[in-house]
């Protein structure tokens, strides 16, 4: 019989930050998908075109962005182009690439659920003492830099 090493998943750094990461996330999806049936990918996807509002962001940009799969993001930009939450129009000097923006009705709802992730990532923080907050912060700074 060989000899297996299994991966203890409960201890794995990459396991126990994917759930947290999920934990995190689907408590604040809850919020905006049953308010404006919007998926975790489409709310990403308009944090992101929000951020960078001046620059009019290109589906490939996006993804880059939020280092998610491009195909996933397609299919947001299209759910959320449909919705009228996000309009697409041709770039000035390359009618191939789109320039992606929220539209009014996109920032309505930007500017609705933007609160409540800031209220749910204060709520978790206060789980954390000053010093323990900052250590997390330099942490995830120093693994994930932005």
């Amino acid at each position: 019989m060989a000899d297996h090493a299994p991966l203890e998943l409960e201890r794995f750094l990459p396991y126990r930050l994917s759930i947290l990461s999920n934990r995190v996330s689907q408590a604040i999806a809850r919020e905006y998908q049953d308010r404006f049936d919007l998926s975790m990918t489409e709310w990403r996807v308009m944090a992101v075109l929000a951020r960078y509002d001046g620059e009019g962001l290109s589906a490939s940009e996006v993804a880059a962005r939020t280092e998610m799969d491009k195909v996933a993001v397609s299919r947001a930009l299209t759910r959320l182009v449909e919705a009228r939450r996000v309009s697409r129009r041709a770039h000035d000097g390359d009618k191939r690439r789109s320039v992606l923006r929220l539209s009014a009705a996109g920032w309505k709802v930007h500017d609705t659920v933007a609160p409540l992730a800031r209220a749910h990532e204060r709520s978790m923080l206060a789980q954390l003492s000053a010093d323990e907050q900052r250590a997390l912060l330099a942490i995830l700074d120093k693994l994930a830099p932005v």
